[in-house]
């Protein structure tokens, strides 16, 4: 069994055929999915799956491409949502400085909120940062001082040291269909670094489509090419593999029940 622990299967692309969508990913094994939300409107529909799919579990949160919009978004509306039995983590939230779709301020304003409500209720979050490597390490590591909570950074393309650094501070880390790609060697040879009880993988469908995908809609069902890609690359069995990212999944998303 595999876990998808980052697809958007309200986005254009999936949500128009979200059930072929979720068949063909069971067909291919995966037994799970995290359906992520990136702004408020969304989280409705990010809760409604989840309770009609029963393998497929919702997260609630603000990307950083939306923080500006959601720059009043108090901490206790987030809170509520996260009451829902399907909502099992907080976020994608983080820092974004690639595109600067919002404010820094105001992205990192909304990242140490969700830190805060993740720190309350003991849901992981979950993190995305690009292009923003020192000043995502170093929220994390004053946030940590004031308390530890769960967090994961989803579709890592960073460097090996900032790797290292997150995983010191004890953090899970995600490999998404980029890792497939021919010109990823640094996210590659960091990949073989991840110790193996802090290792997930995800399509961040319908993105980032893998080999031999590439250039298509990404589907969940292709987090089982990413997944044979990273066992190969770092020397186990796809079986062994899924075995332990899935375990790895119930882990730290102790609050889904698989």
């Amino acid at each position: 069994m595999l876990v998808d622990s980052h697809c958007h299967l309200e986005y254009k692309g999936l949500v128009e055929d979200q059930a072929g969508v979720l068949a063909r990913a069971r067909e291919a094994g995966v037994g799970a999915f995290l359906n992520i939300s990136t702004k408020r409107a969304e989280w409705e529909q990010v809760v409604a799956t989840a309770t009609r799919e029963p393998d497929v579990f919702a997260s609630v949160g603000i990307h950083p491409h939306e923080a500006d919009p959601h720059e009043d978004l108090g901490r206790d509306v987030l809170l509520a949502t996260t009451e829902s039995p399907r909502v099992i983590a907080i976020g994608e939230t983080g820092l974004d400085y690639f595109y600067e779709h919002s404010d820094r301020d105001t992205q990192a304003k909304l990242f140490r909120m969700h830190i805060d409500v993740a720190r309350e209720t003991g849901l992981p979050i979950i993190i995305h940062t690009r292009d923003a490597e020192d000043d995502t390490f170093e929220i994390l590591r004053d946030e940590m001082q004031k308390g530890a909570f769960p967090a994961l950074i989803h579709c890592f393309t960073a460097s090996a040291k900032f790797g290292r650094k997150v995983l010191d501070l004890g953090l899970t880390i995600s490999l998404s269909g980029i890792v497939t790609f021919k010109n990823a060697k640094d996210l590659q040879a960091a990949a073989q670094e991840i110790p193996e009880d802090r290792l997930l993988v995800e399509t961040d469908s319908p993105f980032l489509a893998p080999v031999p995908n590439r250039g298509k809609v990404c589907e969940p069902a292709y987090v089982a090419d990413t997944a044979r890609f990273v066992a190969e690359l770092r020397g186990t069995e796809p079986e062994k593999l899924a075995d332990q990212t899935t375990a790895n999944f119930k882990k730290l998303f102790s609050k889904a029940k698989l």
